[in-house]
């Protein structure tokens, strides 16, 4: 079966980004002119995925409407003869089918992936993107994750890059057994070990492939860390089971879930835009004389 959802959970307040957030979703916070979520949406697309499952909470509706056709708009770029942008925001209600479903308590990840349970059937493979995890590459790093899945004839894939021994407790880290130049066959992830303590330097930052059988796993854990029902606790129960696997991504991965990554990952796209990179180096050199 072919693999072709994606579920992308974004029902988190952003309480990092008040007073922003208040009244918009930090999805929708721009990185130009580009909300930060559809990044994240336009990797799945590129990596062949054709339904996105958006696990919403109160308050996202902006989100839902802008992957929904706004005719007003489109009629009005029309008459002015705008072209260019009109093309732009139509192909943006065309390009993938985006469902959504509301997770109505925070009750962690795990929790909030189970919410997508009733969008599969059994068996059925699908990708998570978590919203605040943007990767850059030239491979959409969820199109590798689909591919060595397939090679391994893996039941999970998890995505991980090699981090400084320091920052170990800063995610997620792997234990298991090298089993190629990328891959590791997993026994469980550790959340976040102090450096003494990592099994490895392979963190998670938010690129998975699961089976639906994780949705019957998703039932029967425990709450865990902080009271909230863990994916990582559910992982490491099927990889008792299960070829579960970790695969070294390609790719440049930008935290934007806080103020300083955002802030890194919009420099980090202004620079790589052929229009804006030397007005960008200008101004930062500016600055930075000034400021010295």
């Amino acid at each position: 079966m072919k693999l072709k959802k994606a579920v992308i959970p974004i029902a988190g307040k952003g309480t990092r980004f008040l007073p922003a957030t208040k009244e918009t979703p930090k999805e929708m916070l721009p990185i130009l002119n580009v909300p930060m979520v559809h990044y994240v949406v336009q990797e799945a697309i590129d990596a062949g995925i054709e339904q996105i499952i958006f696990v919403t909470s109160s308050g996202k509706s902006s989100l839902e409407n802008f992957y929904d056709r706004n005719l007003e708009l489109e009629n009005f770029l029309m008459e002015k003869g705008k072209t260019e942008e009109l093309e732009l925001v139509k192909k943006l209600g065309s390009s993938v089918e985006v469902l959504s479903v509301r997770q109505k308590e925070q009750l962690g990840l795990g929790h909030a992936i189970l919410c997508a349970e009733p969008f599969f059937a059994p068996g059925e493979q699908f990708a998570v993107l978590l919203g605040d995890d943007i990767i850059l590459g030239n491979n959409p790093v969820t199109k590798q994750l689909i591919e060595a899945a397939e090679a391994n004839n893996a039941d999970a894939v998890i995505g991980v890059m090699e981090v400084p021994r320091e920052e170990t407790s800063k995610y997620g880290i792997v234990d298991g057994e090298k089993t190629g130049d990328k891959t590791t066959k997993m026994n469980r992830m550790v959340e976040k070990p102090k450096p003494e303590d990592a099994p490895t330097c392979l963190a998670t930052p938010g690129r998975y492939i699961l089976n639906s059988e994780i949705f019957q796993v998703l039932k029967k854990i425990p709450r865990g860390a902080g009271g909230e029902y863990q994916l990582t606790d559910a992982i490491n129960e099927l990889a008792k089971t299960k070829n579960v696997i970790a695969y070294e991504f390609d790719g440049d991965r930008h935290d934007t879930g806080h103020v300083k990554g955002y802030l890194e990952a919009t420099i980090e796209f202004a620079l790589r835009n052929p229009e804006l990179k030397e007005y960008t180096l200008q101004v930062l050199r500016e600055k930075i004389k000034r400021y010295e």
